[in-house]
């Protein structure tokens, strides 16, 4: 992969010599998620009932863009929350940290350095080197982590590939997926997973070491460490931990406050090691038990406000009375088996772009509660993924 931090830098130094004379700055707020939630243990649920995708599937790119485009500061925040509360388990464990709030602003640390989280007007809707086509360049990246083409299955098969996660789903590469800011977030965070397992794997880093690998490796591709690189490290990863203590020591993880790089508030936490303050940091590959499913939500949806669509009946009952035989659980689109089209089909269902017929809503009623709503989809990814 090509590195992007050459080309990054000219792009968010200009965007903050503009910021305070071309882009509205939103008035901080208040957090949206409630107060009194003990978030280290159930992180922030999901205040703004993001899907799991931010757009409809058959929009237009178009579409999809002005959604992400409209984006406040502190929507671009809570959907990148939504993926790390979703997938906390594999997260603590391979970075090595129980302190949830700490990982949060370690995330807003990588958006930041990226693409300044929406603070320069464009909320998730930010994309670079893509001048030679879409998914041509292995730079090619969008979002708030500025997530390359590389993450998806499906790639250029030249491309390295990252395979070695499988408990997180691999998006295939369509315009569709690529340029959805919560499916951005997810192959992003899924990136920075894969790296951390190169770095343990491949290059025996300990420590916050492995953490700062990967933070070089989801930049450039390559997680060795060289002594020539100390510049490289102190201007991405350890600029990266910087900007994320920034928002953790001045209280900034859930309001639409941002920084940038090079931001003159932040120097003070750019002194002595820049890590220190995450703690002992003890990465593990140890493997993520079966009842801490990162594809579920760690906390309940918010209720929809537009119920989907009721199931209808699409069959005629048998004269001789026998009872019509049931798709498979998880076959949603009845076509004789379970894979990632069942899961396409649910989520288009949840998110009121699909009906579903009985036997479809049977089906993928997985957890046979009468419903059929995110945890469903939750379980149905686990089984297409095995």
């Amino acid at each position: 992969m090509r590195s992007r931090f050459f080309r990054m830098t000219g792009a968010i130094l200009l965007s903050a010599a503009m910021l305070f004379s071309a882009v509205p700055v939103h008035a901080e707020g208040e957090m949206k998620h409630d107060p009194s939630r003990d978030v280290q243990t159930q992180g922030v649920g999901n205040p703004f009932n993001f899907g799991e995708r931010n757009t409809p599937a058959d929009a237009s790119t178009e579409e999809i863009r002005q959604i992400n485009h409209n984006m406040t500061v502190q929507e671009v925040k809570y959907a990148l929350y939504k993926e790390i509360d979703e997938h906390w388990d594999l997260i603590s464990t391979r970075i090595g940290t129980t302190d949830r709030e700490k990982v949060y602003a370690l995330f807003l640390g990588v958006g930041t350095r990226e693409s300044t989280l929406g603070g320069n007007g464009d909320g998730a809707d930010i994309e670079t080197a893509f001048a030679q086509g879409f998914g041509v360049s292995s730079a090619h990246a969008y979002g708030t982590l500025q997530t390359a083409v590389t993450a998806f299955a499906d790639a250029d098969p030249t491309f390295m590939k990252e395979e070695d996660v499988p408990e997180m789903y691999q998006y295939s590469l369509s315009e569709s997926t690529f340029y959805d800011a919560i499916i951005s977030d997810h192959m992003g965070v899924r990136k920075i997973m894969h790296f951390c397992v190169v770095g343990m794997t491949d290059d025996g880093l300990e420590g916050y070491q492995v953490i700062r690998g990967a933070l070089k490796g989801f930049n450039t591709g390559w997680v060795t460490y060289t002594g020539e690189e100390d510049g490289y490290y102190k201007n991405y990863p350890d600029e990266i931990a910087s900007l994320a203590r920034w928002y953790y020591e001045e209280g900034h993880l859930y309001d639409n406050a941002f920084s940038w790089t090079t931001d003159e508030r932040v120097d003070p936490y750019r002194t002595g090691n820049p890590w220190e303050w995450f703690g002992e940091l003890t990465p593990s590959l140890a493997p993520i038990e079966e009842h801490s499913d990162p594809t579920e939500p760690t906390a309940a949806p918010t209720e929809p406000t537009e119920k989907p669509t009721e199931p209808t009946q699409d069959y005629t009952p048998d004269p001789t009375g026998l009872v019509p035989m049931l798709p498979e659980k998880g076959d949603v689109n009845m076509d004789n088996r379970v894979d990632v089209l069942d899961v396409i089909y649910l989520q288009k269902y949840l998110l009121n772009l699909q009906s579903l017929s009985m036997m479809q809503f049977d089906a993928a009623d997985m957890n046979n509660d009468g419903e059929c709503d995110i945890f469903d989809l939750g379980l149905l990814k686990r089984k297409v993924l095995k």
